[in-house]
Order: C-alpha cells, then structure tokens, then sequence
C-alpha cells in the first residue's frame, strides 16, 4: 500500500491553505489579496527609498524607516 498523496489530495490540501490563512484575519481571499497587493507596494515603495538614500544621502533620509513603522503598527493594529 503506498502512502504517497496523490496529486488530488495535495491540490485539495493547496486550495484549502487559500480560504484557511485569510479566513485567520477574518477576511475573503480577495480582501486578503488586497492587504498583501498594498503591503508589498508599500514595502516596494520603502526599499526604493533606501535604495535612493543609499546612492543619494541626503534624499528620503527617514522615508523607508517611517513607511516601515507605519506597516508594523498597521499589522499590529490588524491582530
């Protein structure tokens, strides 16, 4: 008897990490899409900034590390 998942049963277990993990914040998929689409541009937007800092000191001096305690009390504040 084999004891290998068959890929039905690894698909099914795939689907269901979808609705389970937004489903622990209480949103839909869709919402929770929608947080994580605006977090990651936010966290885009913050390593631009350093990465501009870092070529141009004087350039976005407290920009990454104000959007990056701003996306902390905003993760803190959904929990």
């Amino acid at each position: 008897m084999s004891t290998k998942p068959n890929s039905s049963d690894a698909l099914s277990g795939f689907f269901k990490a979808f609705k389970d993990h937004p489903a622990s914040v209480d949103e839909t998929y869709w919402q929770h899409a929608r947080f994580a689409f605006r977090f990651s541009m936010s966290l885009f937007g913050a390593a631009f900034a350093a990465l501009i800092h870092a070529l141009i000191p004087p350039l976005f001096e407290t920009t990454a590390s104000r959007k990056v305690h701003a996306l902390r009390a905003m993760l803190t504040a959904r929990h």
